[in-house]
């Protein structure tokens, strides 16, 4: 058994799993369907190792916020490259989301958010997410800063 993530387009799955396959090294087109009529309707692709399914439907729907896409990066390079990529012809969201040019909505999170959190104190803990939600595109150092300068609040209380 195997779970994929499925991508339900109008009629952009093949451009989009172009797109995401040249954005994020380690990623490929796996698979292309194509209709009784020659036209692409199903893609199956890897992005960065995770298989995904973009399917362009016969009825129309639309992406919601509620279910992105993460992408936890090692630095803030990779932040960076994947934010300016998933932007281009998208809108910024709060906190590290975003919306591309295809409606679907994305989380760019660094590796390290997690051990920051994991390592703090309740209150730094929740100084580093204020924070975080402040930001569009998220900044390791301002993260990191945010955490001293909680702790340093905290020591002298």
């Amino acid at each position: 058994m195997r779970t994929s993530t499925l991508l339900w387009f109008d009629n952009q799955a093949e451009q989009a799993a172009e797109y995401y396959t040249k954005l994020f090294p380690a990623s490929r087109i796996l698979h292309r369907q194509r209709a009784a009529n020659g036209q692409v309707s199903t893609v199956t692709f890897e992005v960065a190792g995770q298989r995904l399914v973009a399917y362009n439907g016969s009825v129309p729907l639309t992406f919601t916020p509620a279910i992105a896409l993460y992408v936890e990066c090692d630095s803030q390079h990779d932040i960076d490259t994947a934010w300016s990529g998933l932007t281009d012809g998208g809108t910024e969201g709060p906190g590290g989301s975003l919306t591309d040019r295809f409606g679907v909505t994305w989380h760019v999170v660094p590796r390290t958010l997690g051990e920051l959190l994991a390592d703090a104190a309740p209150d730094c803990a929740e100084q580093i997410l204020t924070d975080l939600h402040a930001m569009t595109k998220i900044s390791v150092q301002g993260l990191i800063d945010a955490g001293a300068r909680a702790a340093v609040h905290r020591a002298l209380s």
